[in-house]
């Protein structure tokens, strides 16, 4: 349920990710590694709509061993806590105790992305990693989903389960939703740290065509529109799916494929065997994930009122390392550690984030962080 494959127009593989610029910093070993990505062609954006990117960077051989070195967070097939929001089922993790961490995942992950950040962070902090609606192991709910349905779950789940002062840690789509959560309860937010996070900057010379729907094409050209999709993007989203392709795109997209594993795989390909999920796909990639211009980057951050950390994979070819500076630049209150990976570095180099993200914790002063507000 992600965007950016090469076989699409750039502006529509710019909406989700949006990097500021439109280069891409490639790995000087993998000259040929975009050609390849292009010959995918809708096969990955596909795939990536299932993996979203939550799932980012890396990409060789399929290996069992976890990361040498750094615990990981054992694989419950059944998950792990449960919620109730809105009559949804949400499913979370939570271990430690100390200052809350949430730590949300990108589209088309899981709480499972932070497998090797859980374990560690556990230590020193009570972490929650929880599953946004329609994705891992919540429930793949019949809804209009758009991005403030997840903001309002994860402003739910601070009141309710966290319920009391926390730092939100997103990344992706899970970095633009810890944002937009942290502005609608700034009083229960002290920090926030984002990974290569989603959203764009807003483009003060675009109109929005606000123009009436005639006749034709409210009752011919818009339902005949949505049958193309709905038949296209359902043989993508079976096709994508598919165990084998799942490994052989996780390679293909990941930097260091150390990483990609029996554990990765099956935690995204159990969420797709939803009966729901294929509708749940449609729903977010033609109703959410094509239409994403009203939310903005520069629209949050001007209501943001705690210390941000960008930490950032400077290899990311969906968001390049200028958003990331475009953000500082536009939030001066940011501290920003860049890092050799890829889209998603906290499952690519989990050891350099969790320092990372820990050394800026221990810097953190809630009570006046909340003060300040």
């Amino acid at each position: 349920m992600s965007s950016s494959s090469c076989g699409l127009s750039p502006s529509l593989r710019s909406r989700l990710f949006n990097s500021s610029a439109t280069r891409f910093l490639v790995p000087p070993a993998r000259p040929n590694q975009y050609r390849s990505r292009c010959e995918m062609n809708r096969r990955g954006f596909a795939f990536r709509g299932i993996l979203a990117s939550g799932v980012s960077v890396m990409g060789s051989s399929l290996v069992t061993e976890p990361t040498e070195g750094v615990e990981r967070l054992p694989f419950k097939p059944e998950g792990y806590n449960f919620w109730t929001w809105r009559g949804h089922k949400i499913h979370y993790v939570v271990q430690g105790e100390g200052l809350p961490l949430v730590l949300i995942h990108g589209f088309g992950a899981s709480a499972f992305h932070w497998r090797y950040n859980i374990p560690e962070l556990a230590k020193k902090y009570k972490v929650y990693a929880v599953d946004l609606l329609g994705f891992g192991w919540s429930e793949k709910a019949i809804i209009e989903y758009d991005a403030m349905v997840w903001r309002d779950q994860v402003v739910d789940f601070l009141k309710e389960i966290v319920r009391e002062p926390a730092v939100l840690v997103g990344n992706s789509l899970g970095g633009f939703t810890a944002l937009v959560a942290a502005v609608g309860i700034p009083e229960q937010v002290v920090g926030l740290a984002l990974l290569n996070s989603a959203g764009q900057f807003g483009n003060p010379n675009e109109k929005m065509d606000e123009s009436e729907e005639s006749v034709l094409q409210k009752f011919v050209l818009k339902p005949l529109k949505e049958v193309f999709q709905r038949v296209v993007l359902g043989f993508l989203f079976w096709q994508a799916k598919q165990p084998a392709r799942i490994e052989s795109v996780l390679k293909s997209v990941y930097v260091n494929s150390s990483n990609v594993d029996d554990y990765l795989v099956k935690s995204i390909t159990m969420p797709a065997a939803d009966p729901n999920a294929g509708e749940v796909y449609y729903r977010m990639m033609t109703r959410f994930m094509l239409n994403q211009s009203k939310y903005t980057l520069d629209s949050a951050l001007s209501e943001l009122r705690c210390p941000l950390l960008l930490l950032w994979g400077d290899l990311d070819p969906w968001v390049g390392p200028t958003k990331a500076n475009r953000i500082k630049e536009f939030y001066p209150n940011t501290t920003l550690v860049n890092l050799q990976a890829g889209h998603c570095p906290h499952d690519e180099v989990p050891e350099l984030v969790n320092k990372s993200l820990m050394d800026w914790l221990s810097s953190l002063k809630p009570e006046a962080s909340l003060q300040t507000l």
